[in-house]
């Protein structure tokens, strides 16, 4: 859930109603329906205060760093939906010459996605569990951005997903992670960010004690270079595929 940057009335209007399908899922039905397959909430998350304060104000900057990672004229996979300006942020830097698809398995969040994407062809929304085999196809893309997924799902899924998304990438190609990250020992908001995972993110403390790369032997092909930022907490982690 990320954000940064004013929000007009219009996007915080009503989505359309999406029926369920059976796409979606357990997990996320049991532990993320208020948040991201509820039509009353789902308005109120995507404002931009909101989204800044869950990340303690360093919204826009995660996502400047992350876009800033792709160019112009790329085809781009970005890996579920997210809340906040950052699927225009992408699309707008790929350009007109570009392409950028999102993949989501919520069908509440693909049309709030478009509605957000209006008047950029070059952007592109459509249902897919990441998680599962073909939802992407394999090498189709210059590059893939996972922008806070990863600690929203449990391990196995977790791993799955960082496998598609690498096998995604073309030789040559480029991923960017940005996610949680484990503090360091001396960070005053250590204590509180447990207990903000303990009652709202609970696959969150898996992904701090796991490295991203051992997640897939596939990683064994990509250069990789981290970057964490304000005190641990967060993450940033470049995958160049070699080949």
């Amino acid at each position: 859930m990320l954000a940064s940057m004013k929000t007009s009335p219009a996007d915080i209007s009503m989505p359309p109603p999406v029926p369920r399908v059976s796409a979606v899922p357990v997990y996320l039905s049991r532990t993320y329906h208020w948040a991201y397959l509820n039509r009353h909430t789902l308005p109120w998350l995507d404002r931009s205060l909101v989204v800044s304060a869950i990340l303690w104000g360093n919204a826009g900057r995660l996502m400047r760093a992350a876009v800033t990672e792709f160019s112009p004229g790329q085809r781009l996979l970005q890996a579920a939906c997210v809340y906040g300006p950052f699927s225009r942020m992408l699309a707008e830097r790929v350009g007109g010459d570009g392409v950028l698809e999102v993949v989501d398995v919520a069908p509440i969040q693909v049309a709030n996605a478009r509605r957000k994407l209006v008047g950029l062809p070059q952007a592109q929304v459509r249902q897919g569990d990441l998680a599962a085999p073909g939802c992407v196809a394999a090498e189709a893309y210059e590059a893939v951005c996972c922008f806070f997924l990863l600690h929203e799902v449990p391990p196995v899924e977790r791993a799955c997903i960082v496998d598609n998304l690498l096998a995604a990438v073309q030789p040559g190609g480029k991923i960017v992670f940005v996610d949680y990250h484990r503090t360091h020992a001396w960070h005053p908001l250590r204590p509180i960010m447990a207990q903000v995972f303990r009652w709202l993110e609970p696959y969150a403390p898996s992904l701090l004690a796991t490295d991203i790369v051992s997640l897939s032997a596939r990683a064994d092909g990509f250069t990789w270079k981290k970057t964490t930022c304000f005190g641990g907490l967060y993450q940033k982690l470049v995958g160049l595929r070699r080949g």
